[in-house]
C-alpha cells in the first residue's frame, strides 16, 4: 500500500523571551538581541503525518481526530499565553523556547496521540515569514 503524507497547519499567538538566567542582561541582549525581552509571534505550525493511503476511509488519518489533537496540544495550550510560563520545560533557568525547541516539544506531545498506523513525519514551527524550524524525529 502506498504511503501518503498529509500536512495540517495550525496557528497561535504567544509571547516568549530568550534569556539565560546565568547571564547578565547585557550579555543576554548581546547574544539574543531584542528576543531577550518579552515579544510576541503569530506562530504557524505545520504538522505532517504519514501512513498508508486508505482512500476508501478518507485518507491517511481522520482529519477531525488530527484537528482535535492539534487543538488540544498546541492551540488551546498556548494561544494567548507566555511560553516561558505556560510550559514548565521553558521556565526561567531551563530550556530556551526557541523555534527548534518548540518543534521538538510539539513532536513529543503529538506523536503518542496519533492513531495506530499513522506516524508523525515532520513538525515545522514558523515564527515569521523569514524564520522557521523543522524537526523530523531524529534522536
Amino acid at each position: 500500500m502506498a504511503t501518503a503524507y498529509l500536512t495540517r497547519v495550525v496557528e497561535f499567538t504567544a509571547r516568549h523571551r530568550l534569556r539565560r538566567a546565568d547571564r547578565s542582561v547585557a550579555e543576554n541582549e548581546r547574544v539574543f538581541g531584542s528576543a531577550a525581552h518579552d515579544h510576541e509571534h503569530r506562530y504557524q505550525c505545520r504538522i505532517t503525518v504519514a501512513g498508508p493511503l486508505a482512500a476508501a476511509q478518507g485518507g491517511v488519518v481522520d482529519l477531525q481526530s488530527l484537528d482535535r489533537i492539534l487543538r488540544e496540544e498546541i492551540v488551546e495550550a498556548w494561544d494567548g499565553r507566555h511560553l516561558n510560563e505556560a510550559i514548565p520545560r521553558f521556565r526561567e533557568g531551563r530550556e530556551l523556547p526557541t523555534g527548534e525547541a518548540l518543534a521538538v516539544y510539539i513532536w513529543e506531545r503529538v506523536t503518542g496521540r496519533l492513531p495506530h498506523g499513522v506516524r508523525l513525519h515532520a513538525v515545522r514551527v514558523q515564527e515569521d515569514a523569514h524564520l522557521y524550524s523543522e524537526y523530523f524525529g531524529e534522536g
